[in-house]
């Protein structure tokens, strides 16, 4: 089966995966370097989430492989560093806040996951909604934040841009989570009626 450009960044995205993970983690690598590598590779990873859909849209490229493989190369993507920021208290863990991030974040998509397949069973597409799109850039920017000063945390940097840093990374984390709080509910609401018999 040949694969088009946008199949193939969607493709080029998963291999990503592992190497923000690989440097993320590899503390052997002085000065932080390797968390600022992981954040260079989140950051290219988190832009060809844009640039495949724009290019399959474009192109008129769109395929059943692509729908299938992009969201599953999303979701790894964010779960993974959430999981890893949230492992090492780069999120912090007070009130909890990091696990209950992750928790809303898989969720959500959990839910709406299921929606789109009972939609699907009854010949309903269900597309993504602003708030959706909303949360994708709110979660790939704070994530960057984020990676970035837990490289910056890693090498003992403080000082205000740290600090701004930190709490920007937060806010915009905790901004996404709500986002997708009512995304989520705004997809139940508008497509209740998959539901009905």
């Amino acid at each position: 089966m040949k694969l088009n450009l946008p199949c193939k960044i969607t493709i080029s995205r998963m291999i990503l995966i592992p190497l923000v993970i690989f440097f993320y983690l590899a503390n052997f690598i002085p000065n932080g370097i390797g968390k600022f590598i992981a954040a260079g590779i989140f950051m290219l990873a988190a832009y060809t989430d844009h640039l495949d859909g724009h290019l399959a849209r474009k192109n008129n490229q769109v395929t059943n492989l692509g729908k299938f493989l992009d969201p599953i190369a999303d979701k790894l993507l964010v779960y993974a560093a959430l999981i890893l920021m949230c492992v090492d208290a780069t999120i912090t863990h007070q009130f909890a806040f990091a696990q209950l991030v992750l928790i809303i974040m898989i969720s959500r998509d959990f839910i709406v996951d299921v929606l789109r397949q009972v939609g699907a069973s009854n010949n309903k597409i269900i597309s993504a909604d602003k708030c959706g799109k909303l949360k994708t850039v709110l979660q790939d920017i704070a994530l960057s934040i984020l990676i970035v000063y837990s490289a910056l945390k890693s090498i003992s940097m403080t000082g205000l841009f740290v600090d701004i840093l930190k709490w920007a990374g937060h806010i915009t984390i905790g901004l996404a989570a709500l986002v997708a709080i009512i995304s989520c509910v705004n997809y139940i609401v508008k497509n209740k009626e998959v539901f009905k018999g």
